[in-house]
């Protein structure tokens, strides 16, 4: 596998995980405060982390489809999301 593939699998497998950990910290919000913007962050959370699961899977598994010029741009994708991700924990936190 492409050292470029691999890259864009584990951000979007680190990406995951600090979606959990929002999900955890949205939840937490929630359930002391009952603010519906919360449950709001917690859905698109959600939505984010399927995307994140789906985005490790397909690229796991199709990898051999990718073409060697989008592999920079896949892989871009993901660390620029786990940055974003990244900085928003941190002033969620």
């Amino acid at each position: 596998m492409d050292p470029m593939m691999d890259v864009a699998i584990v951000f979007s497998a680190l990406n995951a995980a600090l979606l959990v950990a929002l999900l955890y910290v949205f939840a937490g919000i929630a359930i002391r405060s009952r603010a519906a913007h919360s449950m709001g962050l917690m859905f698109f959370a959600l939505l984010l982390l399927a995307n994140s699961v789906l985005t490790v899977y397909s690229y796991a598994t199709m990898a051999p489809f990718f073409g060697r010029e989008a592999l920079p741009f896949l892989s871009t994708v993901s660390v620029l999301e786990f940055v974003g991700l990244a900085v928003l924990l941190k002033i969620t936190l």
